[in-house]
């Protein structure tokens, strides 16, 4: 198996089993003496997903990080990562060895204080996700901690990028949509956004009761605003909502809900959006429910960092104000 790092596709630091040592089954029995800096490299390796991911996470070069996996390796005797297209996966040797190292490293990198020297301002989160949350709910609650001093350095994006650039060490937290895969990343439930059917009052009274009638048809002659070609929380709510594929074109695109938001309230036609975003506009009337459903397609969205304890103080607070700020969301 190839391993990344080394086009020569050569297991990292494998060496044929001989008699008189372990076996490919037996359990993990790492050098009694490793090199403190190796088991920094690996638990860097293993939760960034990649060998170049953790190399600037360490302040090391992607080669070096390799040699020091060959190393360990050799040392233990075990297969600690294998390839993939795009990282590495660890082995079940991998999980154990950081199973039994990641708390004693965690705990001796904070105690060391590996941070910003005595005295000097500590570095700026790095905050990450869906511009319309950050905008309309995130920052309000953060503004705090920012009097407090805390400085933020906020992202907009899709999921999926800004996962990639968490791993890779650009992000200190990141606000997502769906739950990160693999062990790689730590995520916990942050807030349920609920989906609701709007439209401006003009097109409901066109409308009128037909989509009670008629169905979702009754909306065919209605403009279909959204925020991405493919309509993917447009679809969601057409399969929960009504059990059906959504048939429609978009009329108008906008990367952005609250431009959405803004393009139905004038009237543009009707939308699928997260019920906090424009509560608002329901509340007086700028926007009307076309279909009203007593369990309303929810999406899920999570907190998510890299595990272990961040060398940024600041990480902490900005994590637990989110966390209990979303209690009331």
């Amino acid at each position: 198996m190839r391993h990344e790092g080394n086009p020569g596709g050569e297991p990292v630091g494998r060496e044929p089993h001989r008699g008189g040592g372990p076996g490919p089954d037996a359990p993990l029995a790492p050098a009694p003496h490793a090199d403190l800096n190796l088991l920094r490299t690996f638990l860097a390796v293993y939760r960034s997903g990649s060998f170049t991911a953790a190399a600037p996470l360490l302040g090391l070069s992607q080669p070096t990080v390799t040699t020091q996996m060959r190393a360990l390796e050799r040392q233990s005797g075990r297969e600690l990562f294998v390839r993939l297209p795009r990282g590495v996966a660890p082995t079940p040797v991998a999980d154990e060895l950081a199973a039994r190292i990641a708390a004693p490293l965690d705990a001796l990198a904070a105690a060391t204080g590996a941070g910003a020297p005595e005295g000097a301002p500590a570095e700026p989160v790095h905050l990450a996700g869906p511009a319309e949350l950050l905008c309309s709910r995130v920052l309000p609650v953060l503004a705090p901690l920012v009097a407090d001093g805390v400085r933020l350095r906020v992202t907009m994006g899709l999921t999926d990028a800004l996962l990639d650039e968490l791993r890779a060490g650009r992000h200190d937290l990141v606000i997502a949509t769906t739950r990160p895969r693999g062990r790689t990343l730590s995520a916990v439930p942050l807030m349920d956004e609920e989906f609701v059917l709007v439209a401006a009052p003009v097109w409901a009274a066109r409308v009128g009761g037909g989509l009670g009638a008629d169905g979702p048809s009754a909306l065919h002659p209605v403009p279909l605003i959204t925020y991405a070609e493919d309509l993917p929380i447009a679809r969601r709510y057409w399969r929960h909502a009504f059990g059906t594929r959504l048939s429609c074109h978009a009329a108008v695109t906008v990367p952005d809900l609250r431009g959405v938001l803004a393009a139905v309230t004038a009237g543009a036609g009707f939308s699928v959006l997260p019920r906090y975003l424009c509560l608002d506009e329901l509340a007086s009337g700028a926007l009307v429910l076309l279909h009203d459903l007593d369990e309303p397609p929810i999406n899920t969205c999570y907190l998510v960092e890299r595990p272990g304890a961040p060398d940024n103080p600041h990480v902490a607070p900005v994590r637990d104000r989110l966390l209990d700020a979303a209690r009331a969301w």
